[in-house]
This record gives C-alpha cells, sequence and structure tokens, in this order.
C-alpha cells in the first residue's frame, strides 16, 4: 500500500508501509472475526508490540490501529464515530494509558486489566494502548503477562516501546507479543505528507523533512510555526 493509495486512519502513518500493511490486514481479520466470519489464520492477534526510534510514531500507529479496529463501516473509514472518537482519544472502549512520572505501577496495571476484562460497550473491542511499555515496573508487567497470557475474547493490548530488547519489555511479555516494528520515515514520505496533509509548499516541506531528523511532528512544527 503506498503512501497516495491509503485511505481513511492509515493516512496517519507516514512512510511506514511494512507495518500499515501487517495492521490493515490484522484489522480486516478482525473485522470478519465479529462477523463471524472465517479470518485468515494468525492474521489477528491480542497482543501486540510496536516498536521505532523516536518520531516514527509509535503511539500514533498504536492509535490507528485500534481506531480501525473499532471502525463500524470497515477497517478504519475515518468518518464513522468509531474512527472519530479513537482517534480523538475519547472512545469509550478504548484505553490510553500514558506514565505520569518515571513509571507504571503494578496498581494501575491491576485496575487496567480489570476493566479491560470486561466486555466492550460501544465498540467491536476493548483496546489498552500503553505508549510506553518499557516503563512498567516489574510488578506491572507481571500483572499484564497474566492478562496478556489469558486474554478475554474481545481485548486487544497493543504495547508502545522503543525497542523489543529485554531492558524495554520483558522476555516473557515479548513472547506473547506479535512485534511490528517502525523505522525512521524518510524525507520524501515526510515531505509528502506535509505538502498534501497541511498545505506546506514543496520547498518548504523539503526543507523541513531534511533537518527534522525523521521526525514528522518536528518537521510539522519547523515548516508551519515561523517561530520554529
Amino acid at each position: 500500500m503506498t503512501t497516495t493509495e491509503r485511505i481513511g486512519v492509515w493516512n496517519q502513518l507516514v512512510g511506514q508501509e511494512p507495518a500499515v500493511e501487517t495492521l490493515s490486514a490484522a484489522a480486516s481479520a478482525a473485522a470478519k472475526i465479529i462477523a463471524g466470519e472465517p479470518a485468515p489464520p494468525g492474521a489477528m492477534t491480542h497482543a501486540w508490540l510496536l516498536t521505532g526510534p523516536p518520531g516514527s510514531g509509535r503511539s500514533v500507529a498504536a492509535r490507528t490501529f485500534a481506531a480501525a479496529l473499532q471502525c463500524s463501516t470497515g477497517t478504519g473509514c475515518d468518518a464513522c464515530p468509531g474512527c472519530h472518537t479513537t482517534m480523538a482519544g475519547t472512545h469509550a472502549d478504548v484505553r490510553l494509558v500514558v506514565p505520569e512520572g518515571l513509571s507504571i505501577s503494578v496498581a494501575e496495571m491491576r485496575a487496567l486489566v480489570q476493566a479491560a476484562a470486561r466486555r466492550p460497550t460501544t465498540g467491536n473491542w476493548q483496546v489498552v494502548i500503553i505508549e510506553d511499555a518499557d516503563r512498567l515496573t516489574e510488578g506491572a508487567s507481571n500483572a499484564l503477562l497474566k492478562a496478556v497470557e489469558e486474554p478475554p475474547d474481545r481485548t486487544v493490548f497493543l504495547l508502545c516501546a522503543p525497542s523489543d530488547h529485554p531492558e524495554d519489555v520483558s522476555v516473557t511479555i515479548r513472547s506473547r507479543c506479535r512485534l511490528v516494528t517502525l523505522r525512521t520515515p524518510p524525507p520524501e514520505a515526510i515531505a509528502d505528507v506535509l505538502m498534501r496533509r497541511d498545505n506546506v509548499d514543496a520547498e518548504r516541506a523539503h526543507w523541513a523533512a531534511s533537518v527534522c531528523g525523521g521526525h514528522v511532528g518536528r518537521a510539522r512544527r519547523l515548516a508551519t510555526d515561523e517561530a520554529a
């Protein structure tokens, strides 16, 4: 799927074609499961680990995938309430965990796991996004591991971390997740999205893309904020 072919929420992912292919295929399989139809074996699973360098868009990928799972008309149309509320962070069945300090505590994780065990109220799935899974304490990792090992039918865990190295994610949790590796977006892809989504002229878009170090958010600020 090329940049120009992407539709709906998948346009949020810049220069991540391999990841989009994997996640969109999983979303299609998930839609078949919800519809009671046979799905390709292994395409959809209950636990995912999204890794990549700073600026690659780990949390964006997680939220985009969550929107595709909650889409009521397809697999990420970006027009239905499921897509809109997920991308806005207000969907009742999508829980986002962002550490307020240096770590995610065991109490916080136990409460989250308990809430995630309930059936979805308005969406297709209960989705838990853990933005900085590398900040899980040992106790929190153990609490999460129990949930990942015996997941409820309609619950999906999306973990984001810099890498799948044991220093970032425990080996036991990693072994139960499907790995999706994001890359540093190439300058051409960043320039393309600045021109297409933010209406930045070509010269400025290519300049911002060349000096942003592969960080899409930084490129957007450089291209649209005169003070920056």
